[in-house]
This record gives C-alpha cells, structure tokens and sequence, in this order.
C-alpha cells in the first residue's frame, strides 16, 4: 500500500454480507484503510457460495464474488451470538474508528452490541447501519433486495423497453448507488466530523429512499407536472430525440449516440454527411418524442444499420460526437481503457490481426456503403483497434 493512501491507518469493522456493506468497505480499504471483515460461524458470508464456478467449488475456496467484493480485507469469525463473541466485538470497536452492518433494524440490539453499547466504550466510533427500507416506517422490518429497492423508488419503470415492459438490470443500481455510495458518503462525511474534534455517531442509510433520491431525471418531470416525460423514448434521456439514442447495426450489435449538446450532432451529422440533420435538434426547437424526432431516429435507425459496428467505431470513435460501441463485458474487460496491458499496446502504436483487416477494410470506399445524401469524409487518422470478437 502507497504511503499517500489517504486512509491508511483508519480501522474498519464489517460486520456486512452480500453486495452493499461489503462493496462499501472495499472502496474504504482501496483508499487504504484497515478493513476486518467479521463473519457469523459455520457458512460464514453467503457470496461465499453465490455464483460460485465448479473449479471455485471443487478447490475449497469461495466464489469469484465474494472474493471481488471483499479483496484487500482481513477476515476472522465471531459469533455475536455468544458470550464470548459480544466481548470480543467491545474489545475490537474501542480501538476501531468505523463499524459498519446491515443486519435489519434492531438485531445489533437484541445481540447486546448496538450502537449505544458500543458508543459507551468508543465514543468517536462511527457506526454505519445499511438496511433496505430505513431505520423506522412502514416497510423497516421487511426483507428486500435490490430489485425491490428499485420496484419501490420509480426506478424500475424508468428502466423499460419501449413497450414499457421493465428490464431486469444486471447492474445492481440501488445496492450500489443507493447502498453502497450511500454508505461510503456519509461515513467519509462522520469521519470529517470527528476529524475536526467531534464525536462519533451513527449514520443510517435506507437503500431505498437514497435510491430514491437519486431518480432526479424522473423528479424533473414530476416538477415539470410533465408526466408523459417519463414515459420510454418521450423523454430527452430516455429515447425520446435522434440524438441520443441506441442503434443496431447491420451485424446485430448497437451503437450508442449521445450527441446531446448541438456542436456533437452538428459533428455527427457532417461525419455521416447528412448535414441537413443539422437544425432537426432539440436544442433549436425539435420537440422531445415528437413527429420529427421519431422520424429522424428512424432515418438515422436505417442509416446505422447498413454497416456493422466496427465501420462506424473506425469512422466516428475518434471524432468529437460521443458515440461509442456497446460493448459485453468481456470485450470491456479487454478495452485499453480498463486494461493496462491492451493500454500500453496502444500507447506503442502496436496493431492487432483484427485492427489492420478492419482499418484495411474501412479504407475501402466500396466496402462503406451508402452515407446518406453526400459522401461521409474519411476517418480521421490515428490509433484505432478492434471491438471483437478479438483473438
């Protein structure tokens, strides 16, 4: 650990399991804090076993998840249950600075370790509680994950084809954002207060009502008293203008444009040579999911999807219109900007098999196809590479 971690030397106690608490702490020892991870006897964390590989489950070692949530941590068992095991959590929180647990409201109590408990033996202790529904109301005793935490903030709907069928995200959005952030903020923001002389305290966070909090696209409609907004492709975020928008191309992958500001769709539309596109934005008076826009994203729909995604990466990744592929995760996982390896092949100017047949096959004019009404100009020169499927 870099001397410059700005956490070093603080002293976390996790007491959390599954996704929030233990994604919360990670960050806290990633900025170089001393994290304990303290699990229950026998099973211990249930990640340990969720989506755990066969070769993970035939070696004796727990699953990829909870090695990714819970890496750089130090482990041991206490079992609160027991006489022993209260003593020993009172031992380790009066020289801890943080605790943090997501047990629902009142199990630290009824285990003789709550906050007041602990307050007594470490007064500048910052106790973090992470629960579902909040510390008190109608819903605080009820269990929940994050697909309930998202069904009940009005984030889920927002997530929806254009159907207004909801999308089962794989991105766990309340856990993280509303669970883990959540957590990870106000800790930081007692940790502040402490530093500057005060005492300790505890800090609640209701995953769902801090989900809530952040639907603030949503929030702009209702303010609005605009509620057709909120409704798929009616809004400006949500598929509602050309502009910003998803595309299929021509090999069943998509593009993603987010040309919002008028100089990245002028960009764009002289990229594509179509600049008559030009003045059809919502920023010059095109009205959001209105008769033009749905037009225009069906013209700008059929014009993607004459050419497969690597053309359009060679033509328009390098110009200033912010559109981007959609990658898997496994093509992200190889991109440079996340791989440090891919990264320095970049930076050396080295080509891949895959990069030299598609710039080859870009710089044929025959192989582009038609651009609309004029000629789109050539790519601009640079380093370019593949989108996969790569070797």
């Amino acid at each position: 650990m870099p001397s410059s971690a700005p956490l070093q030397g603080l002293r976390v106690l996790d007491l959390t399991q599954l996704l929030p608490g233990p994604v919360a702490t990670l960050r806290l020892a990633e900025l170089g804090a001393d994290v304990l991870k303290i699990e229950p006897p026998g099973a211990g964390d249930a990640t340990r076993a969720m989506m755990q590989s066969a070769a993970d489950e035939l070696a004796g070692r727990p699953g990829a998840f909870y090695r990714i949530v819970n890496r750089g941590k130090r482990e041991t068992r206490i079992d609160l249950k027991s006489d022993s095991g209260r003593t020993v959590l009172l031992a380790l929180a009066r020289h801890a600075d943080v605790l943090v647990e997501s047990f629902r409201p009142g199990v630290m109590e009824r285990l003789g370790v709550g906050y007041d408990t602990l307050r007594d033996v470490n007064p500048k202790l910052v106790y973090c509680s992470i629960t579902g529904y909040g510390a008190a109301g109608p819903l605080a005793q009820r269990p929940g994950h994050d697909l309930n935490y998202l069904a009940y903030a009005g984030v889920l709907d927002q997530l929806a084809a254009r159907d207004g069928t909801p999308v089962l995200p794989n991105l766990q959005i309340a856990d993280l954002l509303g669970g883990a952030q959540g957590a990870l903020a106000q800790i930081l923001a007692a940790l502040w207060q402490v530093a500057r002389g005060g005492d300790g305290r505890r800090v609640d966070v209701s995953i769902a009502h801090a989900t809530y909090a952040h639907n603030v696209v949503a929030q702009v409609a209702i303010a609005n008293d605009d509620a057709n907004a909120n409704r798929p492709a009616r809004g400006l975020l949500n598929g509602g203008v050309p502009c910003y928008n998803l595309y299929r191309t021509k090999d069943g992958r998509w593009l993603a444009v987010a040309a919002l500001e008028l100089k990245f769709w002028q960009a764009l539309c002289g990229a594509l040579g179509r600049d008559d596109w030009a003045a059809r934005h919502w920023s010059l008076g095109q009205a959001i999911g209105g008769a033009d826009a749905t037009a225009l994203t069906a013209e700008l729909a059929n014009l993607v999807a004459q050419e497969p995604l690597q053309t359009w990466i060679d033509r328009l990744e390098l110009l200033d219109c912010c559109v981007s592929p959609v990658l898997t995760p496994e093509e992200a996982a190889r991109h440079p900007m996340f791989d440090l390896h891919a990264r320095t092949g970049v930076e050396s100017g080295e080509l891949s098999r895959n990069d030299e047949s598609s710039a080859s096959a870009a710089s044929d004019p025959d192989d582009r196809g038609n651009q609309g009404t004029g000629d789109a100009p050539a790519p601009p020169q640079g380093r370019r590479f593949s989108y996969g499927p790569w070797d």
